[in-house]
């Protein structure tokens, strides 16, 4: 599917890209914080941002966003009802 956007020029220039390359840009902050919103998987995300799964979890590290979408409270939560 492709999906036709309008980003004003001055939004592109202002990271100094060629349209393609902020085309690529901005699918992975989106595939990005829809993954770190759980509103996607990993897996769903790498795809929305055109890269294998291993690339968008290295990604993730250059936006500050955990791998994980579980925070470590719930994680100890689950594992101490046992399950």
């Amino acid at each position: 599917m492709r999906v036709t956007l309008d980003i004003p020029d001055q939004a592109v220039r202002a990271f100094d890209d060629d349209p393609v390359t902020f085309g690529d840009r901005l699918r992975l902050a989106a595939a990005v914080k829809w993954f770190e919103t759980g509103a996607l998987s990993q897996g769903r995300a790498s795809e929305v941002a055109g890269l294998s799964r291993a690339a968008f979890l290295d990604a993730l590290g250059s936006f500050d966003v955990s791998p994980f979408q579980y925070s470590a409270e719930e994680i100890i939560a689950e594992a101490s009802r046992g399950g």
